[in-house]
C-alpha cells in the first residue's frame, strides 16, 4: 500500500493510509489476529457473517425492485 506525501503534509497522508487500510479491511484481520480462534469459534463467526451478508442483499435487491 502506498500513499504520496505532498507539501510535507504527513497528517493528510496519515489520514489517507489509515482509510485505505480501513477498507482493505486490515484493521479487521488484525483484530482478528490478536488472539487463537478456536476452529468451532471460526465456523461460527463464518456463519452469522454470511448470514449478515445474505440479508443486505436480499434488503438491497427488495429496494432495486420495489417490492
Amino acid at each position: 500500500m502506498e500513499v504520496v506525501v505532498n507539501d510535507n503534509n504527513v497528517d493528510h497522508a496519515l489520514r489517507i493510509l489509515k482509510k485505505k487500510m480501513q477498507r482493505e479491511g486490515v484493521y479487521k484481520d488484525m483484530k482478528l489476529h490478536r488472539r487463537f480462534e478456536k476452529p468451532s469459534e471460526k465456523k461460527a463467526r463464518k456463519k452469522v457473517e454470511s448470514l449478515r451478508r445474505s440479508r443486505k442483499l436480499n434488503r438491497r435487491r427488495l429496494t432495486v425492485e420495489g417490492y
